[in-house]
């Protein structure tokens, strides 16, 4: 009773303070550069308004207090200035270790945008263009067929391509290829030849030579091993391992101090616990990983291996929406940023015939390199600005950066085969652009 009777007291004399502040400066709510919020900026110094913001809170909260999501950590930034900064619920429900701002997340597919920047250094460096041939760098890859169809006996006929698969192709999933997870002829031997499961980039490389595209390139869109694709480009064009060359580059340049492949044993107390939703609807941990994680992986994913923690893929995400550049850091020019955050997609593969869950490309809303564009809001019939680049995580991060509104958000949980991961995204949308009173400032 007596610690509770100091808490109640410590507890009213900040209230006191507060309000003695709050009327010695009428409108002021919050300090920038705040330890406590990790805030740089007042929400209304930057066009947002903290009222309605409380609608991107309920929207995560409501999920934790439903035991829905173990966690969450979020952040808001306008103008290079971060006006909220929030943690949800835990890293871990056995233990109810506390969500904090430096909790390290898995990415998984958020990996991809980075995997991008990593190949736009080396397109810079003069190493690629996007019009060369895949081919031209992995000649493993130079007779690929493509699936033509099945035959009377259940077989699938192939095809020559009717062209090379190209880099630009490549990088906007329309090459060709799959992730095996499908259905098809393809996917079985995606499946079969286990390539997610390769050894090393090399080895899964061999055996993408021994399986047909799905597609005429081009011609579709799928989801696809695409990105670790380029992960071994990464690797042959500059002589490094990815997890180096990410390091040296971006992670290092970018001050992301706890992005990378792996969890060091010091960093394993702060590595959030991933979840899955089962058949009740309930959380439950996701089945022990082995050594995932644990050391330097010898098969590193671009598309999908790396962790961070939400600072860092903040940081990330800023230097896009500064055109290249952090903190004096300059990773990419200004054009090389709006070459890889621009639509690639053809009309004729807008038609919402193509997509993954509710990312869905139609009129207004494409692809670029690594990472979903929205290029005409009111016709994607969307909130954010024009040319907002965006994607997310197979255990439910996701980001976004809209230059029109030089807004920056990044979102980190860990719940997998969750059916609400999209829609809490979109969500997340509409409450940021909701609280977004004042653009002109």
């Amino acid at each position: 009773m007596k610690q509770a009777r100091r808490v109640w007291k410590r507890a009213a004399v900040v209230l006191w303070a507060a309000a003695v502040i709050g009327a010695g400066a009428p409108g002021v709510h919050a300090a920038a550069n705040d330890p406590a919020t990790g805030a740089t900026a007042t929400p209304e110094s930057v066009g947002f308004s903290r009222a309605r913001l409380a609608s991107l809170h309920a929207i995560i909260q409501e999920e934790v207090d439903r035991s829905e999501l173990a966690g969450a950590v979020t952040i808001l930034a306008r103008h290079g200035r971060i006006v909220d900064y929030r943690t949800y619920g835990v890293r871990d429900l056995a233990t109810g270790a506390p969500m904090t701002r430096d909790t390290i997340f898995r990415d998984y597919s958020m990996t991809k945008p980075v995997t991008g920047v990593a190949m736009m250094i080396l397109y810079e460096q003069g190493k690629w263009l996007p019009q060369d041939p895949i081919a031209k760098y992995i000649p493993e890859l130079e007779h690929l067929q493509v699936l033509g169809g099945v035959d009377s006996d259940g077989k699938m006929t192939l095809v020559a391509p009717e062209h090379t698969p190209t880099l630009l192709e490549l990088m906007s999933h329309t090459a060709g290829f799959s992730y095996g997870f499908g259905t098809t002829g393809v996917d079985a031997l995606y499946q079969k030849e286990r390539v997610l499961q390769s050894a090393t980039l090399k080895e899964m490389i061999d055996k993408l030579a021994r399986i047909p595209l799905e597609y005429q390139p081009g011609k579709g869109w799928k989801y696809s091993v695409s990105m670790d694709v380029e992960g071994f480009l990464v690797e042959k064009l500059s002589g490094q391992s990815l997890p180096e060359f990410m390091r040296q580059h971006i992670f290092i340049p970018l001050a992301m101090k706890d992005a990378g492949f792996y969890v060091p044993v010091e960093k394993r107390p702060r590595f959030a616990t991933n979840y899955r939703m089962d058949t009740r609807g309930h959380l439950t941990p996701v089945a022990p990983e082995g050594d995932a994680y644990k050391m330097q992986p010898t098969m590193p994913s671009g598309g999908g291996g790396l962790v961070s923690t939400a600072q860092d893929y903040y940081r990330f995400a800023q230097m896009l929406a500064n055109g290249g550049v952090l903190d004096g850091q300059r990773v990419l020019s200004p054009a090389t940023v709006r070459l890889m955050t621009t639509n690639k997609l053809p009309d004729t593969l807008l038609t919402g015939q193509f997509g993954i869950g509710q990312h869905v490309m139609r009129a207004g809303f494409g692809y670029g390199f690594n990472g979903a564009v929205i290029f005409d809001p009111g016709l994607a019939a969307l909130p954010d600005g024009r040319g907002t680049y965006f994607w997310d995580g197979a255990a439910g991060t996701w980001f976004w950066v809209d230059p029109t509104n030089d807004v920056v958000f990044v979102g980190m949980i860990q719940r997998m085969q969750a059916p609400d991961n999209h829609p809490l995204l979109y969500r997340t949308h509409a409450a940021v652009y909701g609280a977004l009173v004042d653009p002109a400032k």
